[in-house]
């Protein structure tokens, strides 16, 4: 079958490339928005299967649909507060000012969406980053060294930004880049269709 990657996200596009799968991309355009009180697991567990019925107006296959969402880590899911991406050099200073010495959750929202047995699978992958305390001139630095403007969190883990960290946890780096693939794998063998 088909393999259709639900997404414009060139970062998702490579992580899907690293399998030698060949597949199509398409971009669903959602609605977005965080509902009243919805929890950010909710959030992206909600985005990712929406994007992936979006894309099943348009094509026939298997759809791949992913949302992440990155908190600071509370241990609260219904309050804690979403970092968007910045978009802003301000906004990502912003970020960075409040994660400094705390730690950064993110939750990644994986379906895969089979169009002739509508069967949707789902997942939501958590992987927290803790960056080290940061003094204003090494977020500056950062931030001159690596455009993060549309990174939830405002930093790049395949970049420079594991410069800021102090520790990773989770089960699949690919997941803090916005798809995890270890958990797309086991979606796929479940349809039948294998890797290796």
């Amino acid at each position: 079958m088909l393999l259709i990657l639900a997404s414009s996200s060139p970062f998702r596009r490579d992580i899907l490339m690293k399998l030698g799968m060949p597949f199509v991309t398409t971009s669903p355009d959602i609605d977005e928005s965080r509902n009243t009180s919805e929890s950010p697991y909710n959030l992206v567990t909600r985005l990712s299967e929406e994007k992936a019925l979006k894309a099943s107006e348009t094509h026939s296959g298997l759809i791949i649909a992913s949302d992440q969402v990155a908190t600071l880590d509370s241990g609260n899911n219904e309050t804690d507060k979403i970092f968007n991406k910045p978009l802003t050099q301000e906004n990502a200073f912003l970020q960075l000012k409040q994660c400094s010495g705390r730690t950064v959750r993110f939750l990644t929202g994986i379906v895969l969406m089979n169009t002739e047995t509508l069967k949707i699978q789902s997942h939501v992958e958590l992987f927290r980053v803790t960056l080290k305390p940061l003094n204003d001139d090494q977020i500056l630095s950062y931030l001159e060294s690596e455009n993060v403007l549309n990174c939830a969190g405002s930093f790049k883990s395949e970049g420079l930004g594991v410069a800021l960290f102090n520790k990773m946890e989770g089960n699949d780096p690919n997941s803090l880049i916005g798809l995890p693939i270890i958990q797309l794998i086991q979606m796929l063998a479940k349809e039948n269709v294998h890797i290796l």
